[in-house]
């Protein structure tokens, strides 16, 4: 049986017992990035909270398929490359593949499908048409627009009244919208641009979709009408998914489009709330250069997603010093056997039933940090049994793991160099340290303190313990 999830909807503006369209199975469609240039770490943020979402329900029923798009067709690229010099494709393909390593980076799966906007052209088209057809849009001067009037009770996902919207939007105000409300479908497009044949406009009508349409016809192509969970970041509500479910509904005849909606807040910059408009966001690409993946993925989810979060420097140098703490323990049995944890037993737990508690990932944290003091006690007593170890041990790895943490080896958690590289070598370090053993075997502590200054000058710290020395980039 599915173990209980609990998830805060905003559609009901309540939380609400997940109970999926499919008992075996699950479908979620969470909006991804447009790519024209480096994610901030406003854009990571969705990636890490529905990466926890996703696998804490992949613990709990047959089937998950896990679906996040790439919007490769936009006005955004379309400045970026002539800006650049560059084909629209150039663009793309460059920023794709600079996004999948950084969010590889920071410990995120793959979802099971990444459909591009460009691939599904053709299933704009029809849905477009069928919202034609069935009087929800119509068209002028070669653009296709959505006709809000005739949908009764649109607004209900953000809940703000016409004039809210209008303003919220920003919507161009255009001779030929029947209604300021109004949104564009496809729109013309000059032959500089990317462009594709349609049944609208003069000639073959060549233009490019609206950005709303895109998603809607895309998660209709991979989930169905209607599917289970649909997750953005809070920025999207209105808009764009107020749009999306105005669009999918009107064409699909449902009385939904997604069961349940799920943003996560903001990121804020010293108390003012990050954007690329603003200039005060850092892009994950260049924190990487400086802090390890998982350090920004744990400051991510130590504030419940649904809450602003104060992103600064400072708290990833803190998030790295508890992560530190993680895998010095582990480091001192890290060839220890660990124990096999059912899943049963990691859902089970206080770390699980806190995630599935509207995913409560500060709460899960806390109770990861318990099964830490645990093992620190057992290290620290010569009585403790083998066994005992490779069962906590077992615990925290299995339990972490559910948060996307704790997975790498220790001696490479302690031996990051940084995405930018780094010109002291492990092998140089290791001979240093070896050196200084020497040093110290043979009484010759002057050499010996020498060669630890040397290596606290090359940013690496040296500690000496009871099972032997250790060395880390500080």
């Amino acid at each position: 049986m599915p173990h209980e999830i609990f998830l805060h909807n905003t559609l009901t503006r309540k939380k609400e017992l997940f109970k999926p369209l499919d008992p075996e199975k699950v479908g979620i469609y969470v909006c991804g990035p447009t790519v024209y240039d480096y994610a901030h770490i406003g854009n990571a943020r969705p990636v890490v909270v529905f990466d926890v979402l996703v696998r804490l329900l992949r613990k709990s029923f047959k089937k998950v398929t896990y679906v996040r798009n790439i919007t490769d067709v936009d006005d955004k690229i379309n400045a970026r490359a002539i800006e650049n010099g560059e084909s629209i494709g150039e663009v793309t393909e460059r920023t794709i593949g600079i996004f999948h390593d950084d969010m590889k980076a920071l410990g995120a799966c793959k979802p099971d499908f990444e459909p591009r906007a460009t691939e599904y052209i053709r299933e704009m088209i029809k849905m477009i048409q069928t919202l034609i057809d069935k009087g929800h849009a119509y068209e002028a001067e070669g653009h296709v627009l959505f006709s809000v009037a005739t949908m009764a009770d649109y607004g209900q996902l953000s809940r703000r009244d016409m004039d809210e919207m209008i303003a919220g939007a920003r919507v161009e105000v255009a001779p030929y919208k029947e209604d300021a409300a109004d949104f564009v479908l496809w729109k013309p497009s000059p032959p500089e641009l990317p462009g594709w044949d349609s049944p609208w406009g003069p000639g073959n009508g060549r233009g490019r979709p609206g950005w709303h349409i895109e998603c809607s016809a895309m998660s209709k192509a991979r989930l169905g009408d209607t599917f289970d969970i649909h997750g953005g970041g809070q920025d999207l509500i209105f808009p764009h998914h107020e749009n999306e479910i105005a669009q999918s509904r009107c064409a699909n005849d449902t009385d939904c489009m997604a069961k349940v909606w799920m943003h996560n807040g903001y990121l804020m910059s010293e108390g003012e709330k990050m954007s690329k408009s603003l200039g005060n966001f850092y892009t994950v690409h260049e924190l990487l250069q400086e802090f390890p993946g998982e350090a920004i993925r744990l400051l991510l989810l130590k504030t419940h997603y649904r809450k602003p979060l104060d992103f600064t420097k400072d708290g990833l140098r803190e998030a790295r010093a508890e992560l530190d703490g993680f895998y010095g323990a582990l480091r001192k049995i890290k060839d220890m056997t660990r124990a096999e944890v059912t899943d049963e037993d990691v859902i089970a737990s206080p770390l699980g039933q806190a995630l599935a508690n509207d995913l409560n990932t500060s709460d899960a944290i806390h109770h990861l940090h318990g099964i830490l003091g645990i093992l620190n006690i057992q290290l620290s007593r010569s009585q403790t049994k083998p066994e005992d170890l490779a069962e906590t041990k077992g615990n925290l790895l299995a339990q972490a793991k559910l948060l996307g943490l704790l997975q790498q080896d220790p001696e490479d958690w302690f031996k990051w160099s940084g995405g930018g590289g780094c010109e002291n070598d492990d092998k140089a370090i290791d001979d240093l340290v070896e050196e200084r053993l020497q040093a110290k075997k043979d009484k010759d502590f002057k050499t010996a303190d020498d060669i630890r200054e040397r290596l606290k000058d090359m940013g690496v710290v040296v500690e000496d313990g009871p099972d032997g020395t250790t060395w880390r980039r500080g």
